[in-house]
């Protein structure tokens, strides 16, 4: 089968007016949701979506810089990259270096910014276990050659996450190189051994700490603690209920009015859902299935085998990342505390989003779709 050549070739322009729609669609909803917010804090109703616009700004130059950037030259740097972000997550941890935010240090401040190391880490260990499936594919259902490699190389990525500690992060991190190596062909019955543990490390994690007890609970009866631990989700059910149908129109929400915590950032959905209702919240959703089905096709399209594994983990961290966010705003799951791709604001989860989706399309270039 002939393959198009890089120069020749474009990008899957679906996909980008997909990135788009969702990126403009963060924009607006970082203003509705943010305005009332912003205005009391800051005296500034603009002030977070004008940031937003900012990293935005990066993150589209980002995604163009790495849509030209020939997808080879990651496999070239992958242990570099790797290093770098194990190298930041150490960095992190130092007291002095890492800030403090909502009980996690997971951020280094640069200047008025801050950068969030494990969102580097998602997408570095997403390029390096591409390359080492690629190199290493014929070996992956040995236990000892294969498939323990991989897992003791996430979980090291893991148990530093987790030491800030970012379970939510963490997650996404893990269920991503999970699909990865379990599409590169590992044995059914490695998985079944490693889920065992798993269940029983989960367990050892919220045990280990009160607040993941506390949102456990709160999950299943926040009525229970209503003004407690309960609050967060028991005002983003409020948010969505209302919005009915079409929704209160855009930027009439009433919970952003100090009810539902800087709703600009996790329950974003939340806000959209009450101002667009049903149709826009499901029109996000539509948009974030188009993104997965493209990007599956990328990656089944892909001219070998490390752009293949590359483009199926960078669009499985979309996927399941929007599909957790979601899931904890209209209460399926217990609050996690991720981002939601493309709407949330903030600046390193979008920037590294962006740039994450150029590494995709630069493959799409490669294909026939």
């Amino acid at each position: 089968m002939k393959k198009k050549s890089f120069t020749n070739g474009s990008p899957d322009y679906i996909l980008i007016g997909v990135i788009i729609s969702l990126l403009v669609i963060g924009v607006v909803m970082v203003y509705s949701s943010s305005f009332v917010w912003a205005e009391y804090k800051f005296n500034d109703a603009w002030f977070y979506v004008k940031r937003q616009l900012l990293f935005a700004g990066a993150g589209v130059g980002a995604m163009i810089f790495t849509m030209n950037l020939p997808y080879t030259t990651w496999k070239k740097y992958a242990k570099l990259i790797l290093l770098l972000c194990f190298g930041l997550l150490f960095l992190v941890l130092i007291p002095g270096i890492g800030i403090v935010r909502g009980g996690a240090q997971s951020w280094i401040g640069i200047g008025a910014f801050s950068i969030q190391p494990s969102e580097f880490m998602k997408l570095g260990l997403i390029i390096f276990l591409a390359a080492y499936l690629s190199s290493y594919q014929k070996y992956i259902t040995s236990f000892k050659k294969g498939f323990l490699p991989s897992i003791l190389l996430i979980f090291s990525a893991f148990g530093l996450i987790m030491l800030q500690p970012d379970l939510g992060t963490g997650m996404v991190l893990v269920l991503t190189c999970m699909v990865m190596v379990f599409t590169a062909g590992a044995r059914m019955s490695h998985f079944l051994g490693l889920g065992m543990i798993g269940i029983v490390g989960f367990i050892g994690l919220v045990l280990s700490a009160p607040y993941r007890i506390s949102r456990i609970t709160a999950f299943l009866n926040p009525w229970e603690d209503p003004l407690g631990d309960g609050f967060q989700i028991i005002q983003s059910l409020y948010a969505i209920g209302p919005g009915g149908l079409m929704g209160l129109g855009l930027g009439k929400s009433l919970q952003k009015y100090f009810y539902l915590p800087e709703p600009q950032t996790d329950f974003i959905f939340a806000i959209l859902g009450e101002e667009l209702g049903f149709i826009g919240g499901s029109a996000v959703i539509i948009l974030f299935l188009l993104l997965l089905w493209r990007g599956i096709k990328v990656s089944l399209e892909a001219p070998d085998s490390f752009s293949r594994f590359l483009a199926l983990g960078i669009v499985s961290m979309l996927a399941i990342q929007a599909m957790i966010n979601i899931s904890v705003v209209i209460g399926l799951i217990p609050v996690t505390g991720i981002t939601l791709p493309f709407l949330s604001y903030g600046g390193s989860s979008l920037t590294l989003i962006l740039c994450s989706v150029g590494i995709l399309l630069n493959i799409s270039k490669y294909t026939k779709i």
